[in-house]
């Protein structure tokens, strides 16, 4: 018996999950998502996290039956804190009368009293390690957060802990049922293209110049260049092509997730920063080489090592990353 079953004395019938962060951060849970939905078919569970989630929970209706909006708490930066509308919030979940909360933030600082709150029959999830204090109600159901672990295995490991069958660590990027039409640039291309991603958190990123040596370089084999991005990402696309020598079609701003993935299920290859769009290509199985620059690889690198590469930003010429991308290309075809 799990370990929700057997402090509640029934199997849960509804859940709620907080995380709220951003893309990457989502996709790299959607193997404990999975591990929750196998473990409780018939709850309804939802997901309380950032305004932009909503379209992830529509991706994912076999996992969340439900989103919740996230209105900010004090210490987060994610979300800035209307009180009004905060407490408004904390009035609302308590009226849902939730079986179980489950905290997937992080380690615990600032949030899991805020979980307390919502009045759920089971609180579980993380604290940090120093603060055994941080867990509240039931203190089996609260994991030691693990610094340093894959942050896939990572909520995996929740599950484990709380008694529930891991179902691995594959991530997923479901195909909606009407497929998406690709941009009109793309459909006419008689030529693989390779998408550049050169966006990303702002002190994260590998300079545009660089990316567009790259791009250069891979459109000196034959292949056409696409730069995606974010519509605030836009500003980075046209620098990009700028410093290129050869054209590229620009899609900053014109996608959707669902109409990014599907640019990128028919691309040759990704190269990215460690981003958002680096898990998608790894749910959509599409071969990518990742630059690294502050995060840690061993946490947020692709777990495939033969379909993905990564560089870390110390050993990340323009002149290697394009060498890389096209080893991994021809590697796989």
């Amino acid at each position: 018996m799990d370990k929700l079953t057997h402090h509640l004395g029934y199997s849960p019938r509804r859940i709620v999950v907080f995380r709220a962060l951003k893309l990457g951060d989502l996709l790299c849970s959607v193997p404990a998502f999975r591990a929750l939905r196998h473990a409780f078919p018939d709850a309804h569970i939802a997901l309380l996290s950032l305004p932009w989630a909503a379209e992830f929970v529509q991706l994912f209706p076999d996992y969340f039956d439900e989103f919740i909006d996230f209105p900010g708490w004090p210490g987060l930066p994610e979300q800035v804190v209307d009180p009004v509308r905060t407490v408004a919030f904390l009035a609302q979940m308590q009226t849902r009368h939730w079986d179980v909360a489950i905290q997937m933030q992080g380690n615990g600082t600032f949030v899991n009293g805020m979980l307390s709150l919502f009045g759920a029959g089971a609180v579980a999830g993380y604290f940090p390690q120093t603060k055994p204090e941080e867990r509240m109600g039931e203190p089996s159901l609260w994991l030691p957060y693990p610094e340093k672990a894959h942050e896939v295995k990572r909520h995996v490991q929740l599950m484990t802990f709380l008694g529930l069958d891991s179902t691995g660590y594959e991530l997923e990027f479901p195909e909606i049922a009407t497929p998406v039409a690709l941009p009109a640039a793309l459909q006419t291309l008689d030529r693989p293209y390779v998408c550049i991603h050169a966006g990303g958190i702002s002190g994260r990123r590998w300079p545009e110049a660089s990316f567009a040596e790259v791009a250069d370089q891979l459109a000196d084999q034959g292949f056409a260049v696409v730069l995606t991005g974010s519509l605030p990402e836009q500003t980075i696309t046209q620098t990009v092509q700028q410093h290129m020598r050869h054209p590229a079609i620009d899609l900053a701003g014109q996608t959707t997730l669902t109409s990014l993935a599907a640019v990128l299920r028919q691309s040759a290859l990704l190269v990215s920063n460690d981003t958002g769009v680096s898990h998608v290509a790894v749910a959509c199985h599409v071969p990518s080489l990742v630059i690294f620059t502050s995060a840690d690889p061993a946490e947020w690198g692709p777990l495939n090592e033969q379909r993905h590469r990564v560089i870390r930003e110390a050993d990340a010429t323009p002149a290697r990353v394009a060498s890389e991308a096209l080893r991994l290309y021809h590697a796989l075809t």
